[in-house]
C-alpha cells in the first residue's frame, strides 16, 4: 500500500453518553496499524470536555461542542487532502462523520458510504439518550437541528441521493424506539439487501452510485458495529 495514507487519531466521545470507545486510535496505533498499511501519523486532536446533559435547545449531547469540534477535525482532514494524502480518521464515535464530511463539503460535491451496523437516523425526539452517535447520518444528510445540519452553513454536507447506507441491521430498534425513516432518495442496501445481493455485487452498486459524474468523489465511514458481534464485541451498540 502507498506511504500517502495518513492517520488523523480524532477520539471524540462527544456523541455518546459513556466512553471507551476514545481508546480506539492508540489501541490500534499500538497495534501496528501505520505499519502495516504504510500510512504516517499526522496528529491527534485534543477533545473538548463532555457535559452529560443533553442541550436543552437541540435535544443532543454535547451538540455545540460537536458543532465547534467538527471544523477542527474538517482542518485537519484538508490539510492531509492538500498535501497530496489520503486521510484514514480513527475515532472516537460516529460523530466524527461530521468533521470529514465538511472538508469534503468545503472541496465541492461529495458522496459518502455509510458503512455501519445502525442506520443512525435518529431524531433527538426519539433518541433515549440523546446521543448523536445514533443520529450522525441524519444530521450529516441534513435531517436534524440546524447546529449540527448547517455547520459552516453548508448544510447538508451530505445530500441524501449522494449518500449509501450499507449494510445497517437494527431495523427492530428503529421500530421500538421510533426512528424516523430514512429518506426515500438515500439508497438503502441493509443487510437483507446485501445478503440478497451478495456481497461482491452490493458493493458494486453501491460504489456505482457513488461514481456517478455529478459527483467529486466519495468517502468511507466504517463503524466497527458492522461486523458481527461474536467478531467485534468490543462496540457500544
Amino acid at each position: 500500500m502507498s506511504s500517502h495514507y495518513a492517520i488523523l487519531e480524532a477520539p471524540s466521545t462527544l456523541g455518546l453518553a459513556t466512553d471507551g470507545v476514545e481508546r480506539l486510535p492508540g489501541r490500534l496505533l499500538d497495534l501496528g496499524l501505520a505499519e502495516r498499511i504504510q500510512a504516517r501519523r499526522a496528529g491527534r486532536l485534543a477533545v473538548p470536555p463532555k457535559d452529560p446533559t443533553p442541550d436543552p435547545e437541540t435535544g443532543t449531547l454535547n451538540a455545540r461542542a460537536i458543532a465547534q469540534w467538527s471544523p477542527k477535525l474538517a482542518d485537519a482532514v484538508e490539510a492531509v487532502l492538500d498535501a497530496g494524502g489520503f486521510p484514514v480518521v480513527l475515532g472516537g464515535d460516529c460523530t466524527i462523520v461530521l468533521g470529514s464530511a465538511l472538508a469534503f463539503r468545503r472541496r465541492g460535491r461529495y458522496g459518502l458510504l455509510f458503512i455501519d451496523g445502525n442506520a443512525d437516523f435518529f431524531q433527538p425526539e426519539a433518541e433515549p439518550n440523546g446521543e448523536g452517535a445514533s443520529m450522525d447520518l441524519a444530521f450529516v444528510t441534513g435531517y436534524g437541528p440546524s447546529l449540527l445540519t448547517d455547520i459552516e452553513g453548508r448544510g447538508p454536507l451530505v445530500r441524501p441521493e449522494d449518500a449509501v447506507a450499507f449494510a445497517y441491521r437494527d431495523h427492530k430498534d428503529q421500530e421500538e424506539y421510533g426512528s424516523q425513516p430514512l429518506p426515500e432518495e438515500l439508497k438503502v442496501l441493509d443487510l437483507p439487501a446485501v445478503r440478497a445481493t451478495g456481497i461482491e455485487a452490493a458493493a458494486r452498486e453501491a460504489v456505482d452510485h457513488l461514481t456517478r459524474a455529478e459527483l467529486d468523489g466519495f468517502f468511507i465511514h466504517l463503524d466497527a458495529d458492522c461486523l458481527d458481534d461474536v467478531i467485534m464485541p468490543a462496540v457500544d451498540f
